[in-house]
C-alpha cells in the first residue's frame, strides 16, 4: 500500500494534490510520502516478529535524501552504507554510529579510517586483502574494528544480471569454500574483532527460494567457523526483497520473508542484521512529470514526450525496468503510446507500446515506484540539471532537495588561464 491515491479525479500524495506541487516547485520533481515510508518501515519490522532483537539498517544507496533518512532514523533504523559520503549522510541524519554497517568492495584507505573514527558498529569485509588493510589502519590509529566477513554463496538471485551480487563471478564477498579459512586468518589480526558473517545475493528478488538457499549455506559456514574455535555472534542477511513495479504483480511479503528467516536461523544463536532498501522506499515515491508534447510518427503509436528524462530516472534505460505511468488527472480515456524523454539518444525511452491514460501537451503524469534508485542515480547528462525532491507529510510538503540548475553545475567548472 502507498499513499498516492486519486481523490475527486486528482492524484494526491497523502492530502496534497500533485498539481499543487507541480505549480509551486515545477516539474520534473520527485515526491515522497512520509506516511508510506513509516508504514513500510513498520511492516518490515513486524515481519521480523519471530526474530529476536533484529538490527535493521536501511540501505542508504536506495534513497540517501537526508529527510528520508531522518524519517527512518526516527523509526529506529540504522544505516547500511557503501561509501564515505553515505556514512556522512547517515550520521548527519542522526543515525547512531553503532547502528551503521559499512559494506562495499572498494572501501578506500580514507573511508576505512572515516568509519573507524566514527566508531561505526560493523565493517562488512569483502576480501581478505581488505581485512588486512583495515587491521593495519586500525592498529596505526589506535582503533579496533568490529567486522563481519561477507561471503559469496554462489547463488543465482534470479533477478537482473546487473543487480545480482551472489554468484561466483560477481565481485562481492569471498568464496564460500575459503570463507572459514579467511575468517580464521583475520581473527588473528590485532585491530579486528571478527564477530560475524554477511551475505547479500542481489536486489529486487521476486522469490524467497534463492535467499533460503543462501542462508542455509551461511548457517553451515557458521557451524564450520565455530568448529574451528572462532566466535560468531552476528550474521548480516542483507536485503533484496522486491517490490511490485507493475500493477497486479505480487512479491513475497516481509511477513513471509521473516517467517522463512526465523525457521532457517532458529539454531544459529546470533544477532541478525537486515539491510532493506527498495522494499522501504520504492513505493514511497513518484516522479512527477509534465507532457511537453505528443508526436505522431507514421502509422504507429504516438510518442508522448515528457520533461523527465533518463538522467532523472535511469532504471528503464539501464535495466529495461518497468514503472507504471499514470495521469495525475485521468479523463477515463486510454491510448497506446511510446513514452520518451527529451535526451538526445534512443535510450531515453521509458516505455514502448504502453497502454496508458490519454495524455496531451501540458498534462501531468507520474512514474510510480520511484522512491528507490531514482533521484540517487541521476546525472546531468545533456547538461540538464538535477530535479528537486519533495517530502509530503499529511496536508503539507517541503522541498527536501533543491533543484540544481544546469548553470550551477557549470559554475563549478573552470577554464584554465592558458585557454582564456
Amino acid at each position: 500500500m502507498d499513499h498516492f491515491q486519486l481523490r475527486d479525479g486528482v492524484l494526491h500524495a497523502e492530502d496534497v494534490p500533485l498539481p499543487r506541487i507541480a505549480e509551486e516547485v515545477g516539474t520534473p520533481v520527485y515526491v515522497y510520502s512520509r506516511a508510506t515510508l513509516e508504514r513500510h518501515a513498520k511492516v518490515f519490522r513486524e515481519g521480523l516478529a519471530g526474530v529476536k532483537d533484529p538490527h535493521i539498517a536501511f540501505a542508504v544507496k536506495a534513497n540517501p535524501n537526508l529527510a528520508v533518512l531522518k524519517v527512518l532514523q526516527r523509526k529506529g533504523y540504522g544505516a547500511d552504507v557503501v561509501s564515505g559520503g553515505e556514512l556522512t549522510r547517515a550520521l548527519a541524519a542522526g543515525m547512531a554510529p553503532d547502528k551503521v554497517v559499512f559494506s562495499g568492495v572498494g572501501k578506500t584507505h580514507a573511508e576505512l579510517l572515516q568509519g573507524l573514527e566514527a566508531e561505526i558498529g560493523q565493517f562488512n569485509i569483502e576480501s581478505e586483502e581488505e581485512g588486512y588493510e583495515l587491521a593495519a589502519v586500525a592498529r596505526r590509529h589506535g582503533y579496533n574494528a568490529n567486522c563481519a566477513l561477507r561471503v559469496n554463496p554462489d547463488v543465482d538471485a534470479r533477478t537482473h544480471e546487473k543487480i545480482s551480487t551472489g554468484k561466483r563471478e560477481n565481485k562481492f564477498g569471498v568464496p564460500l569454500d575459503r570463507a572459514a579459512e579467511i575468517y580464521g586468518a583475520l581473527a588473528a589480526e590485532d585491530g579486528l574483532t571478527m564477530r560475524g558473517v554477511a551475505v547479500h545475493i542481489g536486489s529486487q528478488l521476486s522469490t524467497l527460494e534463492p535467499l533460503e538457499v543462501a542462508f542455509e549455506k551461511l548457517g553451515r559456514l557458521i557451524a564450520e567457523i565455530r568448529a574451528a574455535g572462532h566466535a560468531v555472534t552476528h550474521a548480516d542477511l542483507g536485503g533484496g526483497l522486491g517490490v511490485p513495479y507493475k500493477a497486479g504483480d505480487t512479491m513475497p511479503s516481509p511477513a513471509e520473508y521473516g517467517a522463512m528467516v526465523a525457521r532457517v536461523t532458529a539454531d544459529w544463536d546470533v544477532q541478525l542484521s537486515f539491510e532493506p532498501g527498495r522494499v522501504i522506499a520504492g513505493n514511497a515515491g513518484v516522479l512527477l512529470t509534465r507532457v511537453i508534447r505528443t508526436k505522431r510518427s507514421g502509422n504507429g503509436p504516438p510518442f508522448v514526450i515528457v520533461d523527465a528524462a533518463m538522467n532523472d530516472l535511469a532504471r528503464p534505460a539501464m535495466y529495461g525496468a518497468w514503472h507504471d505511468f499514470d495521469a495525475v488527472e485521468p479523463s477515463g480515456e486510454r491510448m497506446t503510446a511510446h513514452i520518451v524523454g527529451p535526451i538526445c539518444e534512443t535510450g531515453d525511452t521509458f516505455a514502448m507500446d504502453r497502454e496508458i491514460d490519454a495524455l496531451s501537451a501540458g498534462d501531468l503524469a507520474v512514474f510510480r515506484t520511484a522512491g528507490a534508485y531514482g533521484a540517487t542515480m541521476a546525472s546531468s547528462y545533456n547538461s540538464r540539471g538535477f530535479v528537486p525532491e519533495v517530502l509530503v507529510d499529511g496536508d503539507k510538503f517541503a522541498v527536501v532537495a533543491e533543484r540544481i540548475a544546469a548553470h550551477a553545475i557549470m559554475d563549478a567548472e573552470k577554464v584554465p588561464d592558458w585557454l582564456a
